[in-house]
């Protein structure tokens, strides 16, 4: 088992990747992140580029970080001048971290056409570059840009500029696939020659052109490498970085190096998700091993069969990436995910009970009109439990009306709901209110006219609304689908409405979400008060 260390470069590489924006705040929270999950390497950008990158290095001093070291990025000198007065070097070391990272030209072609140096002129540059830097700071790894491009071009070349860097000082050679675009049979034997030819320590940086920086990566650790560079969630220039989650997971799982603690594994659905929450990112449901769909199971005779033995169709156990086996609910489903579903909402179901048949035709019956459950497992609950129990609303609707209105073209529009419902005793509630559009006003009536009878409706937020067109044969008449994920300080819930009718649709989802957290609610008041009551069988042993 080797130990394999991790260079995590979302800081800086990820930041380049189109949409993404940190704040100095969200950049010091993700190191502080990454150094409690393990990652042995933070690369926190490029001093002097932007104010943001000068002030996290400042910041950066005060972290008290237990495992990760800090890298600062920057390039070799400029051609004719000195090490000394180049700025680029000069703020590296500015940046007063313990790592230095600089990244060298190694193929001949942008060396001669970019830099437009001499081949032996960018070898003076990096050798300087390296042992200036090797003398006052820790640690220098040189990023040898475009290697296996290089590599291919002029093999010779690519691998005089590594023994240059190497015996320079620099402390390791990562190699790059700065276009993406090698595949892993090159890259490891590319890699191989690299071993051959230095004997300082490799690295591997790969760019996702052609979908395999995270197979290029493995390769390249499986012929020497012992670094891996890379983003979490695999985000960054173009079609993105190195996907270290994973990277670290198939290294540590597959392959049976060591990467982080393997508590910290346990965690890696967390980081990800955190990581892509700080960049705004509506976190990735097909990611491998993190995403949500990862251990989703919709076909009928998938889920009989991983009921049996989930590693049928499980790779791996879900738990030791901090992930869990979820069952799907459609058209698809058969009797098994039924009952599955079931016992996650606390009931015990017998498979060929003539009740949970009548439910699975009712349900593929309402998914053959548009409904879907896959993101609405609240509505679900709803449907089961009037199914199964003959649950009822606590509340009835009388009636309601939405009205949009615009004045003046250069004037917002204004929308107003009107609502009439019943209470649970009977209770008449009529009220209104209004909004920027017609679901928030609507939902404002409905919570006013409910809060009357039952308080706790404040606790609810609306989280999300995802508005599907299913089919564009009706044109703008077409049925909608409205998906609503809703929830309180404790809990996060999803409820679907389909009709022709926008409003009728969300109506629908809206009413589920707030009539789940009634439910929800009073299904752990019952639980609660059971779990205090004595036990009589236990109370009577004791008496005797």
């Amino acid at each position: 088992m080797t130990a394999i260390q991790v260079y995590d470069t979302t800081l800086r590489d990820g930041c380049q990747a189109e949409d993404i924006t940190f704040t100095l705040d969200d950049k010091l929270r993700i190191a502080e992140r990454l150094d409690a999950f393990g990652i042995h390497y933070v690369e926190g950008g490029w001093p002097g580029s932007n104010p943001r990158d000068a002030a996290f290095f400042a910041e950066a001093k005060k972290l008290r970080l237990t495992h990760a070291r800090i890298a600062a990025f920057g390039s070799t000198r400029r051609y004719g001048v000195t090490c000394d007065v180049d700025p680029n070097v000069r703020m590296l070391l500015a940046a007063e971290t313990p790592v230095v990272t600089i990244v060298g030209r190694t193929w001949d072609v942008p060396v001669e056409h970019d830099l437009r140096v001499p081949l032996d002129a960018n070898l003076e540059i990096i050798d300087d570059t390296v042992r200036h830097l090797r003398a006052r700071v820790d640690e220098v790894i040189f990023d040898a840009e475009h290697f296996f491009d290089g590599y291919r071009s002029n093999p010779g070349y690519a691998l005089a500029c590594l023994r240059t860097a190497a015996e320079a000082g620099a402390t390791l050679l990562c190699l790059c696939d700065t276009r993406g675009g090698s595949v892993p049979t090159f890259v490891g034997a590319a890699t191989r020659a690299a071993r051959s030819a230095v004997a300082a320590p490799l690295g591997i940086h790969c760019h996702n052109d052609a979908e395999l920086a995270v197979a290029n990566s493995l390769a390249a650790v499986e012929a020497g490498a012992v670094q891996v560079q890379g983003v979490i969630n695999g985000f960054g220039e173009r079609c993105g970085n190195a996907n270290l989650c994973s990277i670290i997971a198939n290294l540590q799982l597959k392959l049976g190096h060591t990467c982080v603690p393997a508590g910290s594994l346990a965690t890696l659905q967390q980081l990800s998700h955190f990581i892509d929450e700080l960049a705004n990112r509506e976190p990735d449901k097909r990611q491998a091993y993190v995403g949500l769909s990862a251990f989703a199971h919709k076909g009928g005779l998938h889920v009989a069969a991983v009921q049996r033995r989930r590693d049928i169709y499980e790779h791996i156990d879900p738990a030791l990436v901090g992930n869990h086996q979820r069952v799907l609910l459609s058209d698809l489903s058969g009797r098994s995910n039924i009952v599955y579903k079931a016992r996650e909402f606390g009931i015990d179901l017998d498979s060929r009970d003539p009740a949970i048949v009548q439910l699975l035709a009712d349900l593929k019956d309402l998914e053959s009109r548009g409904y879907q459950y896959e993101g609405a497992e609240a509505s679900f609950e709803l449907l089961m439990q009037r199914a199964l129990h003959g649950y009822e609303r606590r509340f009835r609707l009388i009636g309601f009306r939405v009205i949009d209105e615009k004045r003046l073209e250069n004037e917002p529009p204004l929308s107003e709901a009107t609502i009439m419902l019943a209470g649970p005793d009977g209770k008449m509630e009529h009220t209104a209110a209004t909004g920027n559009g017609p679901v928030q006003a609507l939902d404002g009536a409905l919570r006013k006219a409910l809060i009357q009878f039952f308080p706790e409706i404040q606790e609810v937020a609306l989280h999300d609304f995802k508005v599907r067109v299913l089919g564009s044969d009706g044109g703008v008449g077409a049925i909608v689908r409205v998906l609503i994920e809703s929830g309180d300080a404790h809990d996060r819930w999803g409820t679907v409405g389909v009709s022709h009718n926008l409003i009728e649709a969300s109506w629908q989802a809206l009413v589920d979400a707030l009539d789940y957290k009634l439910y929800k609610d009073c299904k752990q008041t019952t639980a609660s008060d059971r779990a205090g009551a004595p036990e009589p069988r236990r109370a009577a042993r004791a008496e005797a």
